[in-house]
């Protein structure tokens, strides 16, 4: 072995995972139960694999519970901390290489199916919020700054950057879909992919689009969507406004002008908030201006997500530069999420916060470095003359 080279990491399986940190161990139990029922992932040579989809997932995981700002910073974790150790290093060690080319050409089928079956299971803990209002879903995307190199992720001639769309259930506050595009990837085609026939779906202005409208009725889809303040519409009937509001307009129209108007009528709320003046269009009757603009206030939830998830998880600290690799990173943050979510539910009935978080990592650290774990030390061989030749002035 030359003495600039990195020796593999030598796993530890002989120290279960549970005695190196059974808080984690806990939180990441959920995942572990679902991988007999992923779609098996198969070695592309005579080979099988070492690197499995079990340490894959598990050290994607890791990564963003103790929020590492990058892959080298994880790896040197591997070396150092007993628990990253038994977390991500297979049997027979794990090299530089094999996590990187893990990460960025395997997995992604995998991931998808282990986020499915994870956000089923912590739906059916959670409570229902908002059950007359019907299936609340808000869409929305977030930029992501990319390495100019990632020429795929075209933004501008002076950027790089990808935009991570999801899809986010508002009566239990869960991330439900997620798609990634290029950041300069169109909003609103994802509306009908992530809505089902009864869903209601919350954006906002970016993705008014009259045909788009039209057509989410015909297929049974509805929206409550925040329309511009210029925009043309002929009042079909005008409704009476609720008495001690900030609601100056209600009224059932034709949204459009002559040339581009939608066949649905809609109903149109005006209303102020902060000093902001909001027009927000729907084209279920039910409802009454009040829950129209309540329905749109629910929609601020995924933009406390986003900055969650990206301040406090690091998802947007990146990998790798290809897609699968951003795509596979990004689903695993919503993987952890899911966890997250589901372990302070269970353990103290509420929702992920940033002081139970900084709880939980100091638990698990507490528990990881008091536990005693054999130590590999690497061994060099090195070519005497060859290094006092070559680093030594005699």
């Amino acid at each position: 072995m030359s003495l600039l080279s990195s020796p593999p990491l030598l796993s530890s399986n002989n120290v279960a995972m549970d005695r190196v940190s059974p808080t984690f161990s806990t939180l990441i139990g959920p995942m572990e139960a679902q991988f007999p029922h992923l779609p098996e992932l198969v070695s592309g040579s005579n080979r099988p694999l070492e690197y499995t989809f079990a340490h894959q997932a598990r050290a994607l995981v890791y990564y963003h519970t103790e929020s590492f700002s990058s892959g080298q910073a994880l790896l040197q974790a591997a070396h150092e901390d007993p628990l990253a150790h038994q977390v991500m290093v297979p049997e027979g060690g794990l090299g530089k290489t094999t996590f990187y080319e893990a990460n960025a050409n395997r997995g992604c089928r995998q991931m998808l199916a282990l986020v499915n079956r994870l956000s089923k299971k912590v739906s059916k803990h959670l409570n229902v919020d908002h059950l007359d209002l019907g299936s609340l879903r808000a869409i929305d995307g977030s930029l992501i700054e990319a390495s100019l190199s990632m020429t795929w992720a075209e933004y501008s001639s002076t950027q790089r950057k990808v935009k991570a769309h999801v899809g986010f259930n508002l009566n239990q506050g869960l991330p439900w879909n997620l798609a990634l595009t290029d950041g300069k990837g169109a909003e609103r085609p994802f509306v009908s992919t992530f809505l089902e026939p009864g869903d209601t779906g919350v954006v906002d202005r970016g993705y008014v689009d009259y045909q788009r409208f039209d057509a989410w009725i015909d297929q049974g889809k509805h929206f409550v969507a925040r329309i511009r303040k210029k925009a043309q519409y002929e009042i079909v009937e005008r409704l009476p406004l609720p008495s001690g509001t900030k609601m100056f307009f209600f009224a059932k129209v034709q949204l459009g002008d002559e040339a581009h108007r939608m066949n649905h009528p809609v109903w149109l709320v005006g209303f102020k908030s902060r000093g902001t003046v909001y027009w927000v269009a729907t084209d279920r009757a039910d409802l009454s201006a009040e829950q129209i603009a309540f329905i749109f206030s629910l929609r601020w939830e995924i933009e406390t997500f986003f900055a969650w998830w990206k301040r406090h998880l690091k998802v947007y600290h990146l990998l790798s530069r290809n897609y699968h690799g951003v795509f596979l990173q990004l689903l695993a943050g919503l993987a952890t999420y899911l966890l997250l979510v589901l372990y302070f539910h269970r353990k103290y009935g509420e929702r992920p916060s940033l002081q139970r978080l900084r709880s939980l990592r100091q638990q698990i650290r507490q528990e990881a470095h008091t536990t005693v774990v054999p130590v590999y030390i690497p061994v060099y061989t090195i070519d005497i003359e060859c290094f006092v030749n070559r680093f030594l002035i005699i």
